[in-house]
């Protein structure tokens, strides 16, 4: 039986986000209003570790993303999936050697395509625009912290959908600052002054303050602060999803974060595996942006840009 959008009801999809820092997989099933849930994982691989300063993807870090890929196909069509698509960003944008990490995707039966930076931030910002719980005002700003880039949308609501006012993807990124500025485990107030400076100078002015809208942050940055705040051992994406952040609690966060080890940060409750070298960045990341907006916070999606793809295809 089709649906009313031209898909097949009962229809499972897969898409793969490689991302610089983890792989994730969204599998999904049309049914008659919707697509619904099926499967949600993922892994931390460190694709784009030291991307930024060698133009190059690591040998360990493809050989990880590249299991995480291939186990992620497995499942996926375990799972009775029609169309799986496997899609890279920042690190795969920025790094010379991609087209042999592609063509090993491909040797193994796994094809990997590359998104260009405006088509990641067009989709993140279609993963929200058709969110009623969380774009419900008349003008959105979406926060998306990446391991190597970091993308901002602002969008106003009119009556035949939504105006994009403003879209950029800025090469500010966790891995990327842990590869430098923050190489330190424990950064000192020296070190995080140097990376406020490089975030705040990346933004630059060309965004007009106070005129954001309701903010929005997608992506593991807002999911595990929320996740840490609720003191959570299982993953419950229904009491995370539309979670309120406070530009206060992120900064007071990144503080407390940034003054423990990887080791201490790996043991707080709610820290997902292999997010204790990057949390503390992700937190101050989205404080910068938040401040460059003049936001008092964002709500939390847990949602992304791969939702979109799935839902929706490429813009």
């Amino acid at each position: 039986m089709r649906s009313g959008d031209g898909n097949f009801q009962g229809v499972r999809k897969a898409v793969i986000d490689v991302g610089s820092n983890s792989v994730l997989l969204t599998i999904e099933e049309r049914t008659a209003e919707r697509w619904k849930p099926v499967l949600e994982r993922s892994d931390v691989t460190s694709l784009g570790e030291g991307t930024k300063e060698t133009r190059s993807l690591s040998e360990p870090g493809m050989a990880r993303t590249l299991g995480a890929i291939a186990n992620d196909f497995r499942l996926a069509r375990e799972h009775g999936c029609k169309e799986i698509v496997a899609a890279a960003t920042m690190a795969a944008r920025i790094a010379h050697n991609t087209p042999e990490f592609l063509t090993r995707a491909e040797a193994q039966g796994t094809p990997v395509v590359v998104l260009s930076g405006e088509q990641e931030a067009e989709l993140g910002f279609r993963s929200v625009a058709g969110d009623e719980s969380l774009a419900h005002g008349d003008r959105i700003s979406i926060i998306d912290v990446g391991g190597q880039s970091t993308e901002l949308v602002t969008a106003d609501r009119r009556e035949a959908g939504w105006d994009l006012r403003f879209r950029r993807s800025y090469s500010i990124g966790t891995l990327a600052l842990r590869g430098s500025v923050l190489a330190e485990e424990s950064p000192d107030a020296r070190a995080i002054l140097r990376a406020v400076c490089e975030i705040d100078d990346a933004v630059g002015l060309v965004y007009l303050p106070n005129q954001a809208g309701s903010a929005i942050t997608l992506g593991a940055t807002g999911t595990n602060l929320v996740a840490i705040r609720e003191h959570m051992t299982e993953w419950n994406p229904a009491k995370v999803h539309g979670a309120w952040l406070g530009y206060e609690e992120i900064s007071k966060a990144a503080g407390w974060l940034c003054s423990m080890t990887d080791a201490e940060r790996r043991a707080v409750p709610g820290m997902e595996t292999g997010r204790e070298k990057t949390l503390h960045i992700g937190a101050l990341i989205l404080e910068r942006f938040l401040h460059a907006i003049r936001a008092e916070g964002c709500s939390v999606s847990v949602r992304g840009w791969r939702h979109a793809l799935l839902e929706q295809g490429l813009p």
